[in-house]
């Protein structure tokens, strides 16, 4: 059987707890292969900080030498928000089994996924333990010690925080944005 973890987000920007996350992931022996989606943009955001083109470069540098992971574009080319129903069921054409892997922040709104009930029937879920949140005993879970924001991480761009691969980049970055 073909499986794989489905790890989405807007990795804005990508940082040391996505890549714990991967790390854990690939730990795991029921996956095959981790799958990272960035979105074009989050169903639940009006914007994004940097761009779908630029994210997806900077993901595509940090997991470079990561085997068994693969970069997907799919919903960066679709150009519009895209909800994870639509990127399983174009996964679904490849795989086998598909779990899909959130932070346990999402977990409030799961709900409010568009068709979540169908989706739940498609997927396995993992949650990722954050911020001492508790998951459901119906959710698989991930333990990622590395306790870091995306959001939080804009405001301080602490360096230590980032990939080594890109940090100076994406870091210079975002304070360019902060400065204007």
């Amino acid at each position: 059987m073909r499986t794989v973890a489905l790890f989405g987000g807007s990795f804005d920007p990508p940082h040391l707890g996505h890549e714990a996350v991967v790390k854990a992931l690939l730990n795991l022996d029921e996956i095959d292969k981790v799958l990272i989606m960035p979105t074009f943009l989050n169903p639940f955001k009006s914007s994004s900080f940097a761009s779908p083109k630029r994210r997806l470069k900077w993901l595509k540098e940090i997991f470079s030498t990561y085997k068994k992971v693969v970069i997907d574009s799919f919903e960066v080319q679709k150009n519009e928000k895209v909800p994870t129903i639509t990127t399983v069921k174009y996964l679904l054409e490849s795989y086998d089994k598909i779990y899909v892997v959130i932070g346990a922040d999402n977990l409030k709104d799961l709900q409010k996924w568009h068709k979540i009930d169908e989706l739940k029937d498609l997927v396995t879920f993992i949650v990722a333990l954050r911020d001492k949140i508790s998951v459901p005993k119906e959710f698989q879970t991930l333990l990622v010690q590395e306790d870091i924001s995306s959001t939080s991480l804009r405001e301080t761009m602490d360096k230590t925080k980032l990939s080594a691969v890109n940090a100076e980049e994406i870091m210079n970055y975002y304070k360019e944005k902060n400065d204007n």
